[in-house]
């Protein structure tokens, strides 16, 4: 394919590192940008609607971003050249948006168990929503909190936004399993040649896993679901795109 890096990937590694510039500039201001960008759940107070989109530019910290920018640039650089930068943009964002509706799905039903519990124990769920603000520098606006586990839970459902282009990338590292199943990629911890077709399945199954028991590594609370509903939606595009080049 290669060593150019195709428009859409160049511009998205170019977007994303320029977020990532500007989040620590506006931090030294007192503005986090993880509040106004980042994705909250749809029922929070610190939901806006842009963040669905601008999520996805936005990263946690230098590791987050690199191994997020890396696999962009090693995957999305053949899938986009393979399927043209309209369609790979378009896949792009499609796997984003489907990672933030399903980890919100899953959400939603965490969140009303909690909020029966809430009620049930004679609190208000308006005051854990006045509690559950954050300010423009990322504070709560309240340092009120109630003194029930299931309370504190909830508040932090709604304070803990998702950042990240996982969900997007996921996507293109289905897409290029399928394009390129026979393709033998490495992981860093274990250095053994092994095809995508088999590959790319296991890290599904391992992020499937690790989001049913609700695993964290290095207490670092990973969105897992994003990771399998962008991954989803990478399968269903690129199958649908094979398909329609068959026909032709």
């Amino acid at each position: 394919m290669g060593n150019r890096i195709p428009p859409i990937t160049k511009n998205l590694l170019i977007i994303n590192g320029l977020f990532f510039l500007a989040k620590f500039v506006m931090i030294s201001k007192g503005i986090s940008l993880d509040v106004i960008l980042g994705a909250f759940y749809p029922e929070s107070p610190n939901f806006r609607p842009w963040q669905i989109v601008t999520h996805m530019f936005m990263h946690a910290d230098f590791m987050h971003i690199f191994f997020n920018m890396f696999g962009l640039w090693m995957f999305g650089s053949t899938v986009e050249m393979t399927i043209g930068p309209k369609k790979f943009l378009t896949l792009y964002l499609l796997a984003g948006f489907a990672g933030f509706g399903l980890l919100n799905l899953v959400t939603f039903f965490e969140v009303q168990s909690l909020k029966e519990a809430v009620t049930s124990a004679g609190l208000s769920l308006n005051e854990i929503q006045h509690m559950a603000q954050r300010g423009i520098d990322g504070e709560l606006i309240t340092k009120e909190i109630y003194n029930n586990s299931d309370a504190r839970q909830l508040i932090i459902e709604y304070i803990t936004p998702m950042v990240g282009a996982s969900g997007a990338l996921y996507g293109i590292l289905v897409a290029f399993a399928v394009l390129y199943p026979d393709a033998k990629l490495m992981m860093i911890f274990l250095p053994i040649p092994i095809k995508a077709k088999y590959f790319i399945p296991i890290l599904i199954a391992l992020e499937l896993y690790a989001g049913i028991s609700n695993t964290s590594f290095g207490g670092i609370n990973i969105a897992h679901f994003a990771h399998l509903g962008g991954a989803l939606l990478g399968f269903l595009f690129i199958r649908d795109w094979k398909k329609k080049q068959f026909r032709q």
